[in-house]
């Protein structure tokens, strides 16, 4: 099993930045990539970002590409997303997740969510 919690999330407004902490454990956490997904209201789950923790090779959505950065802390066994330069349709609930490759678009362990708003 793997355990993910979240945090970090909030209201900004647009242009402004944000940051995503996502602490992992359990014992396998490592052999996976880990990565941020995002759902806004009526419509569906889609991948942002991703790394391996080994590497740190890293993926990102187009729509993304950019503005977030997503890095990894190894000591601390936490995987960040930092936000830049937010718009209004970056609104949506984010999700870290563990995964068994950088780019699949699912996943195999989920955190709880942490909802980032973004005001116009």
């Amino acid at each position: 099993q793997v355990q993910l919690v979240e945090s970090g999330g909030g209201l900004v407004q647009a242009g402004g930045s944000l940051t995503l902490s996502c602490a992992a454990s359990g014992r396998t956490f490592s052999s996976y990539a880990m990565g941020w997904f995002r759902q806004a209201p009526g419509k569906e789950r889609e991948s942002v970002a991703a790394i391996t923790w080994i590497s740190g090779t890293t993926y990102y959505a187009d729509s993304v590409k950019g503005r977030f950065t997503i890095s990894r802390d190894n000591a601390k066994n936490t995987v960040y997303l930092q936000m830049n330069s937010l718009k209004p349709e970056d609104t949506a609930v984010y999700y870290c997740a563990a995964k068994d490759r950088l780019t699949t678009p699912r996943a195999r362990y989920w955190g709880q969510g942490t909802q980032v708003t973004v005001s116009s």
